[in-house]
């Protein structure tokens, strides 16, 4: 079956949740370790997962899970038109500098844009449009991601040609349910695999950046404390021995550590603080006056918005991908945890749908993914009488 034109699948006037996929050329293993020359290619996901965070700062797309494998790559992406929309000219300009500079640096870097190089941009209003359109596009985003990653690897490889296979694979994500689902099936993906045996353990997916960064975070806030236990065992010299200079330093370490997955978005739903003061620090930056070089200063935002993932807790989805993924082993059976029927209770899914949901995500589902009602919906959007998947989705969720 012809794949369905990308516009039909994809509102881009619209905030929507999609499930992307891009595999190398011949499913080979360009990003891991060639099981024929025995060459390790593994290096390679780091660029990938450096570009991800590189573009999350850069584009209105929220990034909310990923997985890189050797051969493929999972991302769950939120197009954000509505956070496009409030950006300035200056910082559209901006924005599409960084991603597509007319200069360099000697080290290959965008290098810093003039005034004049700002205003060809701001002033043409019809092509400053297209460009905002485009840095909320996930197309564009996809883009973005594959042609650097293609042109290095082959530069690497002294070759030229395809390191993608094709166009990326895309499902429209059509409800909570189904981002729940989705989301769990692409952190499972290397344990799947037998790349790793548990999520903390699994590098290059969102699920292990998610628990560094908890672990992280808790170890700073352990060391910050004032060090009452030693000075009650008669060592005060033990916190003294820090000097000021140092526990400062420290305490910046931990903070970069800490900001290590803050270009992915959040995973509990509620951020109504977090976006509230990203509301205020926008509307401040639209306050700057336009014709001042002021409104053109780089931002130090790591990620379109701060709207989070699930309406759940990381620790409530931990649980609930940890009891997944012990279910997935065949050679094991685990019993259900008394914390977790609730969430799928709450989502209208049963305990084998779930199991099987996670398992056969990407076989159960082809054009869209979600409940049948949400399922129906889209189908009579696109003009069909069904889509594939239905008759699982009815299955699994009650």
């Amino acid at each position: 079956m012809a794949r369905i034109p990308r516009k039909h699948l994809i509102e881009t006037a619209d905030v929507g949740v999609y499930h992307c996929i891009n595999r190398c050329v011949r499913r080979a293993f360009l990003c891991g370790t060639d099981t024929v020359s025995g060459k390790n290619f593994d290096h390679r996901k780091h660029w990938i997962q450096d570009r991800l965070e590189f573009l999350a700062g850069e584009f209105g797309v929220d990034v909310m899970g990923f997985a890189v494998m050797s051969n493929h790559l999972h991302l769950v992406l939120r197009n954000r038109p509505d956070v496009a929309a409030e950006w300035s000219a200056g910082e559209v300009a901006r924005r599409w500098w960084r991603l597509f500079p007319s200069r360099r640096d000697e080290d290959g870097s965008p290098a810093e844009p003039t005034s004049d190089e700002l205003l060809l941009m701001t002033s043409n209003a019809e092509r400053l449009t297209e460009i905002r359109s485009r840095l909320s596009s996930v197309s564009w985003f996809m883009r973005c991601v594959a042609e650097p990653i293609a042109r290095q690897s082959n530069r690497e490889d002294e070759c030229t040609g395809r390191f993608w296979e094709g166009r990326y694979r895309c499902q429209p994500l059509l409800d909570e349910s189904a981002v729940l689902a989705c989301l769990a099936y692409v952190d499972l993906n290397p344990i799947r695999a037998k790349v790793a045996k548990t999520p903390e353990t699994s590098q290059f997916t969102s699920v292990f950046e998610r628990i560094m960064a908890e672990q992280e975070r808790t170890e700073s806030a352990v060391t910050a404390e004032p060090n009452s236990s030693a000075s009650d065992s008669g060592s005060p010299e033990v916190a003294s021995d820090a000097s000021p200079s140092s526990r400062s330093t420290t305490t910046a370490k931990a903070q970069k550590q800490i900001a290590r997955a803050e270009w992915l978005s959040p995973l509990p739903l509620a951020q109504k603080v977090a976006d509230e003061r990203a509301i205020v620090e926008r509307k401040s930056a639209r306050e700057i006056p336009e014709k001042s070089n002021a409104v053109l200063a780089h931002r130090t935002a790591k990620r379109a918005s701060n709207k989070g993932c699930l309406p759940m807790s990381l620790a409530d989805y931990l649980r609930l991908l940890d009891w997944t993924g012990r279910q997935l082993r065949r050679d094991k059976r685990g019993a259900i945890p008394s914390d977790v029927a609730p969430i799928l209770q709450r989502l209208k899914i049963t305990d084998d749908g779930w199991l099987n949901l996670v398992q056969d995500f990407s076989r159960m589902f082809r054009r869209a993914a979600g409940t049948p009602e949400t399922l129906a919906t889209e189908a009579t959007r696109r003009g069909r009488r069904w889509l594939k998947g239905i008759g699982p989705s009815r299955a699994t969720f009650a």
